[in-house]
């Protein structure tokens, strides 16, 4: 594993310059760059064992430990925090109602298990196949439904107060836009602490178990077990976290202007272990985490010296079992007033995939592709294969991803076949010229 070498001074960041993954600065500002990555990951990564009713603290010492493990598995050359996976909430919070949480534990190690593998998959043959299999409209919808598919748990925490749910909603939309910077990238936590003061005024939050609960402690543990038919609402996160690791990957080389596409099965791969780890003693999922590509955009600062002290960090927190209560206490109006933005934003991910991959939605294909797909997941269409007890069930998630795999691939077979899509391709091709003449 390489050591990293100092940058520059050690103190600043030229005009122009990054500090690269294997550099970095003195190590006073490299845990304080390090403080700013635990500050930004906190939020959101708090968020999904409260909307789970996972256990935050062990979910906060896993995701510690996954980023350490994630550094050492990618030799210190990505710089990444795995945070809690919001892809996870809907199956998770599905197969708890439908069995317990043991059950969602389960499968949520078995998808992990099954990220790495495509982890190890890539490092052979690459990625150019998960372009063919899954191009931006297919993601992009998949994306988009996982988010949308939400929309009704939101609104059902809304509803337990909607006063304190609004103050919090307009609480993360202004600090969004009054704030830059390190205050801007965790307005979601600004939006949460606000709405906590707001509902503590109002008599809603319980903080008896925060005053019983010790300072330092370990973390509570659940394990795992296994349920085959809740899995296949779960697998299709598999495609959701696979876009998030590739996109991780290729934002952080374009920023650093350092080639790390060979680096993308390392990341899969550890992805995926650390999820089957977290899961195997009651944490959450985990992910690579945007809030700290903006960190270090900001900062200009990619080393991951930065990482190893936000993960220490965060497995030292973890051992507050009073830290853990204190989240725990946050009520149902405050989380319906964050979730109405933390859901929408993951369905506008996938719309920006749409964006960025430049979709044509003048095209038939396209059109059917993503509008089906979409359909299926907001109304959560659900169908159970097999007895009614026993069967295997399909969410909206589950069925909204297969339609847009078989759609797609489906109307390209068929487009091929009658020559309708080069057709397509031809008339796409004529209305780009004509918008470009008439600007």
């Amino acid at each position: 594993m390489p050591l990293w070498k100092i940058h520059g001074n050690g103190l600043t960041v030229e005009p122009g310059k990054v500090v690269l993954p294997s550099e970095r600065l003195a190590w006073p500002v490299t845990i304080g760059i390090g403080a700013q990555h635990v500050i930004a990951m906190f939020g959101a990564t708090f968020l999904v064992p409260l909307l789970t009713k996972f256990p935050p603290s062990t979910t906060l010492l896993f995701s510690g430990l996954g980023t350490i493990l994630f550094l050492v598995i990618t030799r210190n050359r990505v710089p990444s925090y795995l945070g809690s996976s919001f892809a996870f909430i809907a199956p998770i919070v599905a197969a708890t109602k439908a069995h317990d949480m043991g059950t969602a534990l389960g499968a949520v190690l078995l998808t992990g298990l099954a990220l790495a593998l495509v982890g190890v998959i890539v490092q052979f043959v690459g990625t150019r196949w998960i372009a063919v299999l899954m191009p931006p409209v297919v993601m992009g919808a998949i994306v988009a439904l996982i988010g949308f598919n939400l929309a009704p748990t939101a609104y059902k925490n809304f509803q337990q107060s909607a006063l304190t749910a609004t103050v919090t909603l307009f609480a993360v939309v202004l600090c969004t836009a009054l704030f830059k910077g390190i205050l801007g990238r965790v307005s979601v936590l600004l939006g949460v602490l606000v709405g906590y003061l707001f509902a503590l005024a109002r008599g809603e939050v319980d903080l008896t178990a925060f005053y019983k609960a010790p300072w330092i402690g370990l973390p509570e543990f659940h394990h795992p077990h296994f349920d085959l038919s809740v899995l296949p609402m779960f697998l299709p996160v598999v495609l959701v976290l696979i876009a998030e690791n590739v996109g991780h990957v290729t934002s952080v080389g374009s920023m650093t202007g350092e080639d790390l596409d060979h680096m993308v099965g390392r990341t899969l791969f550890s992805d995926g272990i650390a999820t089957a780890l977290s899961a195997t003693f009651g944490g959450s999922p985990t992910t690579t985490y945007g809030e700290n590509i903006g960190v270090m955009s900001a900062t200009r600062v990619y080393s991951t010296a930065a990482y190893w002290v936000a993960g220490i960090a965060a497995i030292a927190l973890s051992m507050s079992p009073k830290i853990g209560q204190l989240i725990f206490s946050i009520p149902a109006g405050v989380l319906g007033g964050v979730t109405f933005v933390l859901y929408g934003l993951i369905g506008i991910v996938g719309v920006r995939m749409w964006v960025d991959g430049r979709v044509d939605f003048s095209r038939p294909r396209n059109q059917m592709t993503a509008g089906v797909a979409l359909v299926v997941g907001i109304a959560n269409v659900t169908w159970t294969f097999g007895p009614k007890d026993a069967g295997i069930t399909f969410n909206g998630i589950a069925l909204g991803t297969l339609a847009a795999l078989v759609i797609y691939h489906l109307m390209t077979v068929i487009g091929k076949v009658t020559g309708t899509e080069v057709a397509e391709d031809s008339d796409a091709r004529s209305a780009t010229a004509e918008a470009t003449s008439t600007r």
